[in-house]
């Protein structure tokens, strides 16, 4: 196996998440809603795209984490002769997905961590804001490094330590103890495991900050992209509306009145030597 059993009880512990079931029902029930929400992941996922080499002619293509295939559309556009398949773990996704779409798309119900995939069979993963649900990322990448072609492109975004800094911290004041917003990985560790799994991969980080009207809009865009806190440390009944107003009173506010909530945002990219050897 590759050398990342020191990480795994870092980002274990920074990127938990709760578990597959509740991640998949979550993404699932958000179907309807997810595209018309998803500013920040289109922005993310089109930054991915603009950075794919010009003339990179893939024959096959997985969207990994592909959630209402926006972007396996998009590449399927963009290389209309690539066999093209998005693969996610909500089923519910999955069908939105297959209803907006050319029935050229192959869909995948699967667990990132365990692609039911040939090893060496593809030329590019995309993978758009979907490792940082995972408990396990070096599993998802150990998947990426089987099943790409030598010489194949894995480009992947995340979201890293510091998303919604602000929310968190309006939260910790309204209901001391118990968290509200989702944890992610610390930039240093997912550096740290990128660059022992993936020798030569490069790691691009950027903070964006995004408008809200108030505290409210930001909780419903994420209830429409079904990010809400998927935590095992979650509240079991509805949080009480003083507590909500007491977050919403403590959240800073721009002079407009609107509020900033900012995204740690890390892109991965690499490309599998012709000669890896994986073990």
């Amino acid at each position: 196996m590759s050398a990342y059993s020191d990480l795994t009880a870092i980002t274990r512990a920074e990127g938990g998440t709760g578990s597959k079931a509740c991640i998949a029902r979550g993404f699932g029930g958000a179907s309807q809603t997810y595209d018309s929400a998803s500013r920040l992941q289109k922005a993310m996922g089109d930054t991915m795209l603009a950075h794919l080499p010009e003339n990179l002619k893939p024959a096959t293509i997985l969207d990994l984490g592909c959630g209402t295939g926006w972007f396996t559309r998009k590449l399927a556009s963009q290389y209309p002769n690539a066999a093209i398949t998005g693969a996610d773990l909500a089923p519910g996704m999955l069908e939105q997905a297959k209803a907006s779409s050319s029935e050229t798309i192959r869909w995948l119900n699967a667990d990132a961590e365990q692609l039911p995939v040939r090893d060496n069979s593809t030329d590019l993963i995309f993978s758009n804001l979907m490792i940082q649900w995972s408990t396990r990322p070096e599993l998802v990448l150990a998947e990426c490094q089987r099943i790409l072609k030598p010489g194949g492109i894995l480009a992947i975004s995340t979201l890293l330590a510091g998303t919604l800094e602000e929310l968190k911290q309006a939260w910790a004041y309204a209901d001391p103890g118990r968290p509200h917003v989702n944890r992610f990985t610390h930039h240093t560790d997912w550096k740290r495991l990128t660059g022992q799994q993936l020798p030569g991969s490069t790691v691009e980080t950027a903070t964006l900050a995004l408008p809200y009207d108030s505290p409210m809009a930001l909780n419903r865009e994420l209830k429409h992209l079904g990010a809400v806190f998927k935590g095992e440390e979650r509240r079991r009944t509805i949080t009480a509306p003083g507590r909500f107003k007491a977050m919403c009173a403590a959240y800073p506010k721009q002079g407009n009145g609107e509020i900033i909530a900012s995204y740690h945002a890390g892109w991965l990219y690499w490309s599998k030597p012709s000669n890896y050897d994986f073990q």
